[in-house]
């Protein structure tokens, strides 16, 4: 018999009362990782107060969403499980959520009359769409990501204890974030970065909202996405913000990221002793008159492209190395 406990606060130890003298449970590893997730989905009405439509939903573009459901309040969800430390989940939730909208309403539709009959499915709230994460802790990153992002992305950390106590915790408090996110940034960029997602102990960092003045929001989505790819590179990479660009280093910048209206522009290095593996030949090279160190030039506009990029920025990075 499981006990479930939600919290929406710090996470406090939990005891057990054994004769009047309280025991600290001590927290445990889920011994599949799968276990997780089915625990959850079933239970997820009394923990979630959401409706379980499928498990492991097969998208057009070769992934599979890990639980696709409908809350209560009729809003489509998606929940992603984070299994470990380096699993981009938030993108990978939010690239779901992306090909969750571009569908035909007919076929989520008909996944809810299945389920729970025609008059949900007719009342199913579009304009609200939610993005549930769960994991056992969250990077900094993760939690600036939220925080910027303008959509219903909502964390929560797990614990299971000894005595088969199971805790999920919610992490950010933003429950009315974005009541429509049809419209995409609402909010001028300037307003919506309030803090920089990163700084840099350096004398020149200037604030990354400078940044996004004269972007779009495409733009500013984009470089999210971007931003947490680069990391996942290696955890020793800094982020470098100045007036001119956003860099990225190790012992050397490896990449720029120029911000531009409706286009982000990156500086990569000109590789030492070799040149990049660039099949569409999309890299402008610039001449070495200029004297850059960072030479080659490529344009990002969609995350097609941002596919195409991520394996040039992986070999100027493995240049300085």
């Amino acid at each position: 018999m499981w006990a479930f406990f939600v919290h929406f606060s710090i996470a406090m130890p939990i005891f057990k009362n054994i004769d009047g003298k309280l025991q600290q449970l001590n927290a445990l590893a889920l011994s599949k990782e799968k276990h997780l997730q089915k625990l959850i989905e079933d239970n997820l009405l009394d923990v979630l107060e959401m409706h379980l439509l499928a498990s492991e939903y097969p998208t057009t573009h070769g992934g599979r969403i890990d639980t696709l459901a409908i809350g209560v309040d009729d809003a489509p969800v998606i929940i992603e499980y984070k299994r470990n430390r380096n699993d981009n989940v938030i993108n990978q939730a939010l690239s779901y959520l992306k090909w969750l909208k571009a569908q035909k309403k007919e076929f989520f539709e008909m996944l809810v009359t299945k389920k729970l009959g025609q008059d949900k499915a007719e009342n199913i709230d579009w304009k609200n769409p939610r993005v549930i994460c769960i994991a056992e802790s969250y990077s900094k990153f993760d939690l600036d990501t939220v925080e910027v992002v303008p959509l219903r992305i909502e964390l929560y950390k797990f614990r299971y204890y000894e005595n088969d106590i199971f805790s999920l915790e919610k992490v950010n408090g933003d429950e009315e974030k974005i009541k429509n996110i049809e419209v995409a940034f609402p909010k001028p960029i300037s307003e919506i970065f309030e803090k920089p997602l990163s700084t840099f102990n350096d004398p020149i960092t200037v604030d990354i909202n400078k940044h996004f003045s004269k972007s779009s929001a495409e733009v500013a989505a984009l470089f999210v996405v971007l931003q947490g790819k680069i990391f996942e590179l290696d955890d020793n990479i800094e982020e470098r913000i100045t007036k001119g660009s956003i860099g990225f280093k190790i012992t050397k910048l490896f990449v720029e990221v120029h911000i531009q209206k409706n286009r982000i522009l990156l500086h990569l290095r000109k590789l030492k002793n070799a040149v990049y593996n660039d099949p569409e030949n999309r890299i402008d090279t610039v001449p070495d008159s200029f004297g850059w160190s960072l030479n080659s030039r490529v344009p990002i506009i969609n995350e097609e492209d941002l596919n195409y990029v991520m394996p040039l920025i992986e070999q100027s990075y493995r240049d300085v190395l």
